[in-house]
Order: C-alpha cells, then sequence, then structure tokens
C-alpha cells in the first residue's frame, strides 16, 4: 500500500525535573503518493517534532508512520531531509556533495555521474559544480541540499524551513524551483514554514497546527501550488482566494499566539 500514514501519533518529552512536555496529541494524516503538504502553526506547536518523527530522527510515544506498507523504526534513505541550513559538507564540491548519497549505496562513479550531471542541471547549477559549498550564495547552496535529497531518490521529502533564511527575492525563485520539481518528480513532499504565504503558494494541502499539545486544527485543499507551476508565483497571489485564505489563517494563528501570550502571563 503506498502513501503515508500518521496514526494517532502523540509525543511526550519527560524533563529532568520529573515534569513532562506533552509535544503532540493524536496526530492522524493520510498522505498520497506525490501529494505536497504545508504545516504552519504557532511558535512550539510541535512542527518541527512532527517531521522528526516522520524522518524516523525521534520515536514517538504513541501511535506510528507507516510508510508504503510498513511502520518507520528509524532514518532511512526512503525519506529524505532538506534542512533550513543545507547541513552540506563544506570541504566537499557541488558535485562530491549530490553524489554522495549514491555512492554510499556502493553506486559506481560512472553510474552517479549520470545522476548528479542531471539533478544539477534540473536545479541549475550546472556550471558549479567544481565549486566548494562556501563559495556559493544561500540559495545556492539550498539548490544543492535538494538535489543531493534527490539523489538518493527517497519517496518522501521532508523540508524543515529549508528557505527561512533565504531573501525575499531568492525564497521566491525557491518556491517556484520546489513546485516544479514536486511536478517533475512526483515525490511526497512535507514542508514545514512558518510563513503563511509560502505555506499557501506550496501546500496543495495546508494543516494549521493548535498550540501545545500540537494538534490538527484546521485543514485545506488549495488550488495554488498548482497554479504556480511554470507561472510567476507573483500572479498566483493575485488569486482572488489567495487573499482571503491568507487573512483567515493569519487571522487563526494570531488568536493561537495570543492565547498562548495569555496563557504565559497567567502561569507568571
Amino acid at each position: 500500500m503506498s502513501g503515508l500514514s500518521i496514526e494517532n501519533l502523540s509525543m511526550r518529552f519527560d524533563l529532568p525535573n520529573g515534569s513532562s512536555v506533552q509535544a503532540l496529541k493524536n496526530v492522524t494524516l493520510d498522505l498520497k503518493e506525490g501529494e505536497l503538504l504545508s504545516v504552519l502553526g504557532p511558535s512550539g506547536c510541535g512542527k518541527t517534532t512532527l517531521l522528526n518523527i516522520v524522518a524516523g530522527f525521534l520515536a514517538p510515544t504513541e501511535g506510528r508512520i507507516v510508510l508504503n506498507g510498513h511502520t518507520v523504526t528509524g532514518p532511512d534513505a526512503e525519506r529524505g531531509m532538506v534542512f533550513q541550513q543545507g547541513a552540506l559538507f563544506e570541504w566537499m564540491s557541488v558535485r562530491e556533495n549530490v553524489g554522495f548519497g549514491p555512492r554510499m549505496k556502493g553506486m559506481s562513479r560512472s553510474e552517479s555521474a549520470g545522476i548528479v550531471d542531471h539533478l544539477l542541471d534540473v536545479v541549475g547549477l550546472q556550471d558549479f559544480k567544481e565549486k566548494a559549498v562556501y563559495e556559493l550564495s544561500g540559495g545556492m547552496q539550498q539548490r544543492v541540499a535538494l538535489a543531493r535529497c534527490l539523489a538518493n531518490d527517497p519517496d518522501v521529502i521532508l523540508m524543515d524551513e529549508p528557505l527561512g533564511a533565504l531573501d525575499a527575492l531568492t525564497r521566491e525563485k525557491m518556491q517556484s524551483l520546489v513546485l516544479k520539481l514536486w511536478k517533475e518528480t512526483g515525490k511526497t513532499i512535507i514542508l514545514i514554514t512558518h510563513s503563511v504565504e509560502e505555506a499557501l503558494l506550496l501546500g496543495e494541502r495546508l494543516l494549521v497546527m493548535a498550540p501545545r499539545p500540537g494538534r490538527i486544527h484546521k485543514e485545506y485543499r488549495l488550488p495554488f501550488a498548482d497554479l504556480g507551476v511554470g507561472q510567476d508565483l507573483r500572479q498566483v497571489k493575485k488569486h482572488p482566494d489567495f487573499a482571503v485564505k491568507r487573512e483567515e489563517i493569519l487571522g487563526m494563528i494570531w488568536d493561537m499566539e495570543e492565547e498562548i501570550m495569555g496563557r504565559t502571563e497567567a502561569a507568571s
């Protein structure tokens, strides 16, 4: 059975002083193969915790993750991660970074070279393949990170604020690249972001999570990701429904943040 299932997931962190923090509670979600999900919510609602459990970096307190019919028990090449900072090997060239995964799988250099060259063409870095990572801009480094992730041919790509550190223009270009890669590769993508606009642009499905303990507060199914493939994203933002949804979700998250601040003040 293909696809990703998050089944009644809960996560509690036990603290050294004997207390505990309930980061997630009873999160259930099914993703079909090839869907693009964006996840929004106030700070501390468990977005990154959820992503780390799907990645296999954390074991949940309750529930499980099922991918293509088997339970996730740890990290695996079937799930690729793209972090906010590229987490690249600074001492390696662009080409060596992208080819690292295939080499670790035992692929021959000639075989991996074809994959690397293709992916560098896809992300627009063919002319920079012999450059050291530290010579590249932030946007270029994130392109390398995407290509390196794709080189492992994962079933699911997990993205934790991958564009958050970029300037506005570079971020918009990278958003277009994410949509292009999504359509061309057919990969399932889960993207965590703090930007409502980015979540609307990149999520054909969008989850708004409630404050701790993290739960699914509301889900949207949106047309903007499909509209944005091959189109100027500034034109997509002019769609009349875009502004309506943006204001609705901004208000929702603002109310949640106010609730969190009220709790904090009451506890102090």
